[in-house]
C-alpha cells in the first residue's frame, strides 16, 4: 500500500479537492506507475461536471507519462524502471475486438475494485481504468507503452490520448489514401492532431471549420492549408468553393450537435464521416440517409483513434523525433497539482491547446 495525494471530485460540477489516498499493490497483470505529468483533456472536465454520469468520490486524469515502479505477477509489457505512457485503453486481448485489432472497443467490461481507497475503507473510482489526476496510479498492464526516447514528460503525456484520438481517427478510422481532401471540425487538442495526422498521411487539401480566426490560423501552424468559420452562414459551400466539391473525409472532433448535424453537408460522393467529439449522453443529431444512401457516404465512430497503442504511439514518437509530428506546441501552460481547478477553468475559457500537471 502507497500513500498518495490526489484531486478527487466529490461532487458533480464542484472544484476538486487535493486529499491523501491509499494505492494498492499491483495485482497480477497490472503495474504501478510513479506520475510525471497528465494532461487536461475535456473528457476529464466533462465527467466531472456529470455529463456522462459516473460514481462519486472519484479521481479523473487519463492523459499521462511516468516511471513504472512496481509491477505484478505476469508482466510482460513493462518492468521498473521504464519510461511509459499511459492511457485509458484497457484490453484483454482476448475477446472478439482485440483478437480483430481493435482493442480500443474490448468487450471485457468486468472489473475488479479500485486501487484507491480513503483511509476508512472507501472506495474512490479511478475513473477510466485510470485516475491519473494522482502522484501514482495502478492500471493494467496492457495500458501502459514503454518508451527509451528522451522526451519531455509534459510532451509524452499528450500521446495518451488526445494526440493518438486525432491521427487515428484519420488515419485508422479514416483510412485516408493520399491525395483525397479533409475537413476537420473543431481546432482544438484532437482537432490539430487529425490535421497533422491528414497532413503526414497526404491529404491534399486539408480545411479547418472552428468558431474563430484565433483557432484557424493555429491549425495552419499545424497543417491546415485552409480555414472557415463555423460561424459563417452555409461554411460547407466555401469548403465546396476551396475544393471544387465536397470533401473526402470530414472529422468531427467537438461534442457539439450543430457540428454533427451539419458534417454531412462537407462531403462529396462517397464521403466518410468520422465521429470523434462525444455529445453530453442523450443528446441527439439528425440527417438525411436517402442523401447518405444515394451518394454512397459512410458514418464511421471512432473511439480513441482506433489504436493499438503498441503499434501506434511508438511510430508517433518516432515522427516527433524526425520533426514531422508537432508535439511541443501542443502544450500551452505546465502548473501543479494543487492548481487542478484553476488549469481546468483556463481550458474552458477556450484558448489552451492541452494544460498539463506536472507532478
Amino acid at each position: 500500500m502507497t500513500v498518495i495525494k490526489a484531486a478527487v471530485c466529490r461532487q458533480h460540477g464542484k472544484p476538486m479537492t487535493i486529499e491523501t489516498l491509499n494505492l494498492r499493490d499491483p495485482l497480477a497483470g497490472e503495474v504501478s506507475v510513479k506520475i510525471s505529468a497528465v494532461a487536461i483533456c475535456h473528457s476529464d472536465i466533462h465527467y466531472a461536471e456529470g455529463s456522462f454520469g459516473g460514481e462519486l468520490p472519484a479521481v479523473f486524469g487519463h492523459e499521462a507519462a511516468g516511471e513504472v515502479v512496481a509491477v505484478g505477477d505476469g508482466v510482460t509489457t513493462a518492468k521498473v524502471g521504464d519510461k511509459v505512457v499511459v492511457t485509458l485503453i484497457r484490453s484483454c486481448g482476448t475477446c472478439p475486438t482485440c483478437t480483430t485489432g481493435r482493442p480500443t472497443i474490448c468487450q471485457t467490461t468486468k472489473r475488479g475494485p479500485s486501487p484507491l481507497t480513503l483511509d476508512d475503507g472507501t472506495s474512490v473510482v479511478a475513473e477510466m481504468d485510470c485516475g491519473a489526476f494522482a502522484e501514482q496510479v495502478v492500471v493494467d498492464q496492457s495500458q501502459v507503452v514503454p518508451f527509451t526516447n528522451d522526451i519531455r514528460p509534459e510532451v509524452a503525456a499528450l500521446l495518451g490520448c488526445g494526440v493518438i484520438t486525432g491521427i487515428g481517427a484519420v488515419v485508422n478510422a479514416g483510412k485516408l489514401r493520399a491525395g483525397e481532401d479533409v475537413v476537420v471540425i473543431g481546432a482544438g487538442g484532437v482537432g490539430l492532431n487529425a490535421i497533422q495526422g491528414a497532413r503526414i498521411a497526404g491529404a491534399r487539401r486539408i480545411i479547418a471549420v472552428d468558431m474563430t480566426e484565433d483557432r484557424l490560423e493555429q491549425a495552419k501552424s499545424f497543417g491546415a492549408t485552409d480555414g472557415v468559420l463555423a460561424t459563417d452562414k452555409a461554411p460547407w459551400k466555401q469548403v465546396q468553393r476551396i475544393l471544387r466539391k465536397g470533401a473526402d473525409l470530414c472529422v468531427v472532433t467537438v461534442g457539439a450537435i450543430p457540428a454533427y448535424d451539419s458534417a454531412p453537408r462537407y462531403l462529396g460522393w462517397g464521403g466518410r464521416l468520422v465521429m470523434v467529439g462525444m455529445p453530453h449522453a442523450g443528446s441527439t443529431a439528425s440527417y438525411e440517409p436517402l442523401r447518405a444512401a444515394y451518394t454512397g457516404q459512410g458514418m464511421i465512430g471512432s473511439k480513441m483513434g482506433d489504436v493499438v497503442i503498441s503499434r501506434d504511439i511508438p511510430w508517433m514518437i518516432d515522427l516527433y523525433e524526425q520533426g514531422r509530428l508537432n508535439l511541443d506546441d501542443l502544450v500551452t501552460k505546465t502548473w501543479h497539482l494543487d492548481q487542478i481547478n484553476e488549469a481546468i477553468a483556463n481550458t474552458l475559457e477556450g484558448s489552451a491547446i492541452r494544460n498539463v500537471l506536472i507532478l
